[in-house]
């Protein structure tokens, strides 16, 4: 019996992985809907391909091209972002969560509220609105599985696994491509570089993030609203050969750790078929060519993006919801070539410091609440940015 999912950000790096899996097992999926940001023509392309009932853009100016690429389909077209919930909303037994943003926050909302269980690879969903995004989940009974490479290690080393024998969860980090840079070389940093990254295949924005840093710590902050884990038991480990993705240190001292090559189509592949086990169109890990798999501590004074994270997750609240949106504020700005790139962790650092005196940093008690201060926060580092601009 075939699956029924919806892919939510199917034009993305995660989306294309995703048609990948469903390509080499076609009979074993049924693809309800496909969703994108604004390029109508290559998602009516995915749809197509896909064999999609219905396809639909966030950005009305999308609607012409999607309507033209899909004109004799049979495939139903739609815009907006009431089209993207309501697309979201119908039930399906799986839904891909890959928009990025806090855009696909209300979608995958809509989603969990229709029943469908979510293969989770947008962040914001559990760094803007963790407590209360894994409350509807539960509210709803609806499983969230893991798509990130780290949080899907955890995953799949957790089960069955008794809390109380582990002593800390470990994610690994690439490192970035400035790993080995100077705090002087990190300073001239061009937008090019930091999204050059040196293992992993991803969208401008998460390569950005990986380059600060600041990507591992929304990760470990994913990782306590996930698997409700406490933030001193939580760690990161720099691991360049990106080879092992997580790992667990149970209180007798034995490690446990998740290997896999860096190919995003194995952890989609694990939550599209989950529970069950297929073989993906991946190559096998060759521990022999690999030869070599090192680890060393990361440096929060040249990153300090992971130490503010980290600092927001022990601090809880609100701090993680304004840590994101100031955060792609500044990315979007650097990647804009309007700030440096050290410039990004201290535009987020100064939010955070605004939204506390101002006593805004409560824990959100809804997914609106949770927006709202999104809202707040990006409205924060504009006001950094403009005064940055000023003094120029």
């Amino acid at each position: 019996m075939s699956r029924r999912v919806t892919l939510l950000g199917a034009t993305g790096s995660i989306g294309t992985s995703a048609a990948d899996v469903i390509a080499a097992a076609p009979d074993l999926f049924d693809v309800h809907v496909v969703t994108a940001r604004s390029n109508g023509a290559k998602l009516a392309e995915v749809a197509r391909s896909l064999g999609a009932r219905r396809a639909v853009v966030a950005d009305e100016a999308g609607l012409g091209d999607l309507r033209e690429g899909l004109a004799g389909s049979g495939i139903d077209a739609g815009a907006g972002a009431e089209a993207m919930e309501e697309a979201a909303a119908e039930p399906v037994d799986l839904v891909l969560s890959a928009i990025v943003g806090a855009a696909g926050l209300r979608a995958t909302a809509a989603a969990i509220r229709s029943g469908s269980d979510i293969a989770l690879a947008n962040k914001e969903c559990l760094i803007c609105a963790g407590s209360a995004f894994m409350s509807l989940a539960r509210q709803h009974k609806v499983q969230v599985l893991p798509v990130d490479s780290e949080h899907n290690a955890l995953y799949q080393l957790l089960d069955k696994r008794e809390a109380a024998d582990i002593r800390t969860y470990t994610l690994t980090a690439s490192g970035g491509p400035f790993r080995t840079w100077s705090v002087d070389r990190i300073a001239q940093a061009t937008p090019q570089q930091a999204v050059a990254h040196p293992t992993w295949s991803m969208g401008a924005k998460i390569s950005v993030d990986s380059a600060t840093l600041m990507n591992k710590g929304l990760e470990l902050i994913e990782a306590h609203h996930l698997f409700s884990l406490a933030p001193d038991s939580l760690d990161v480990i720099v691991h360049p050969q990106s080879v092992v993705h997580a790992l667990i240190t149970f209180r007798d001292g034995s490690i446990h750790a998740e290997l896999g090559p860096a190919d995003m189509r194995r952890p989609i592949g694990y939550c599209l078929h989950w529970p069950d086990r297929v073989r993906e169109p991946v190559s096998s890990l060759d521990l022999a060519e690999v030869a070599q798999l090192t680890f060393e501590p990361p440096d929060l004074e040249r990153f300090p993006a992971l130490g503010l994270a980290m600092s927001a997750l022990r601090k809880g609240g609100g701090a993680a919801t304004v840590l994101n949106a100031a955060n792609e504020v500044a990315v979007e700005a650097f990647l804009a070539g309007k700030v440096a790139f050290t410039a990004i962790p201290q535009i987020v650092e100064i939010a955070l410091t605004a939204a506390d005196s101002e006593g805004l940093l409560a824990t959100p008690a809804s997914i609106d609440e949770a927006l709202a201060l999104d809202a707040v926060a990006r409205r924060l580092a504009q006001a950094d940015l403009k005064r940055r601009r000023a003094v120029a």
